[in-house]
C-alpha cells in the first residue's frame, strides 16, 4: 500500500511540474512560434575605439629598451603640447662667510613649450572572409603589431632627437681609435668609451644615470676586444648588456642615427657614412606621450568591399632638456 502511494505521489509531482512549466510558458510568450530569440546588441564603434587606445597607451612603454630608462613626464603634457620648465640662475655657494646680511636674489624660472610629435600608422584592412577563414583573430593581432611599429618608430625618432648635431664643448662627438675593419670603418675600442667617460667627467655629468646606446656595429667591435664587455653581454637582463661598463648602463639599438663628417644626418634621409653610438644622461633627457587615437571602420559600413580598416595617431615625444650630457661616438 505504501510502495503504491509513493508511485502515485510521482505521478502528481510530475504532472503538477509539467503544468506550471506550460503556464510559464504561455506567460511569456514562449510558445507562440513567431516569437524570435532577442538579438544580440552590437558594441558601439567608438566604444572600441576607446578600448583600443587605452590599451594602446597602457602597453606602450618601450620596456626593454634604452628609452624605459628615461622618466616620463606626462604632467607636463596639456592638449599634445609640452611645457618644460627652465630653471632660473643657480645660488653661489658662500664658504667660511663672515659678511652678513647674506645677498638674496629671485630666481626668474621660463618655460619651453614645444608641439609633440604626431606618428600615424598607414591603414590595415582585414575582411570578413579573413575573420572567418583564420584560427587566430587578425584585427586584435593587426592592432599588436600598430602598436609594435609605432614603438620601434617613436625609439627610432627619439634617439635620433637627442643625439648632438656636432662637436661642441657641450657635446662631444669622438671619433672611434680602433684599427679599420674590412669595409675601412675604424672599430670602436673600450678606450673609446673610457675617452667619453672622461668628458663627462670634465663637464661634471653626475655620474649616476650616464646611458650609451651602442649600435650594433659598436657592440660587435666590443664583443671582439673586451671579455668583461663579452661576459657582460651574455648576462645580459632587461635589454640591458652591461649596467656599470665604464660608468655607462649600456642598451644596444639597430636604428643609431648616422653622421657624415662628424655632422648629423637628418632624420629620414640616407645614411651617412659614419656609424653612431649616443651617450645620454637620465635627469637631462625625458620623453611624454599625448593623444592617441584608433581610426576604424567597420566591415558593416563598407558593404563594397567588406572589409574592416583600422589605423592610429599618436603623440610622442623623446628629447634632451639640456645639452649637458649628450654625446655620441663615430666611426
Amino acid at each position: 500500500m505504501r510502495n503504491q502511494f509513493k508511485g502515485l505521489f510521482k505521478v502528481v509531482f510530475l504532472l503538477a511540474l509539467c503544468l506550471g512549466a506550460s503556464l510559464l510558458a504561455n506567460a511569456f510568450g514562449m510558445n507562440d512560434h513567431h516569437v524570435q530569440m532577442a538579438a544580440v546588441t552590437p558594441v558601439a564603434l567608438p566604444v572600441l575605439n576607446q578600448t583600443a587606445e587605452k590599451e594602446m597607451i597602457k602597453k606602450f612603454r618601450h620596456d626593454n629598451t634604452w628609452l624605459g630608462a628615461l622618466k616620463s613626464k606626462q604632467s607636463w603634457v596639456n592638449n599634445d603640447v609640452i611645457k618644460i620648465p627652465k630653471r632660473g640662475a643657480a645660488p653661489t655657494v658662500l664658504i667660511n662667510n663672515s659678511v652678513y646680511p647674506i645677498v638674496s636674489a629671485g630666481r626668474d624660472d621660463s618655460h619651453v613649450v614645444l608641439s609633440l610629435n604626431k606618428y600615424e600608422t598607414t591603414n590595415t584592412t582585414v575582411t570578413a572572409a579573413e575573420l572567418y577563414a583564420l584560427p587566430y583573430e587578425k584585427v586584435s593581432d593587426v592592432q599588436e603589431q600598430h602598436r609594435e611599429e609605432l614603438e620601434d618608430k617613436t625609439s627610432q625618432h627619439a634617439l635620433h632627437s637627442i643625439a648632438p648635431n656636432s662637436n661642441t664643448g657641450t657635446t662631444p662627438v669622438l671619433v672611434c681609435t680602433g684599427a679599420p675593419d674590412a669595409n675601412g670603418r675604424p672599430t670602436l675600442r673600450a678606450k673609446d668609451v673610457s675617452n667619453l667617460k672622461r668628458r663627462f667627467d670634465k663637464l661634471l655629468v653626475p655620474k649616476e644615470g650616464r646611458i650609451l646606446v651602442l649600435c650594433t656595429d659598436h657592440v660587435a667591435d666590443l664583443l671582439d676586444e673586451d671579455k668583461t664587455f663579452t661576459t657582460q653581454y651574455h648576462n645580459a637582463i632587461d635589454g640591458v648588456l652591461s649596467k656599470n661598463f665604464y660608468g655607462f648602463t649600456i642598451y644596444e639599438s639597430t636604428y643609431n642615427p648616422t653622421y657624415t663628417a662628424g655632422v648629423k644626418v637628418a632624420f629620414g634621409a640616407v645614411d651617412g657614412a659614419q656609424v653612431a653610438s649616443i651617450a645620454m644622461h637620465s635627469k637631462t633627457c625625458f620623453k611624454a606621450s599625448g593623444t592617441v587615437v584608433r581610426y576604424a571602420r567597420a566591415a558593416e559600413q563598407d558593404p563594397e568591399n567588406r572589409r574592416h580598416t583600422i589605423g592610429f595617431e599618436l603623440y610622442f615625444i623623446g628629447i634632451a632638456i639640456r645639452d649637458e650630457g649628450v654625446a655620441a661616438i663615430i666611426g
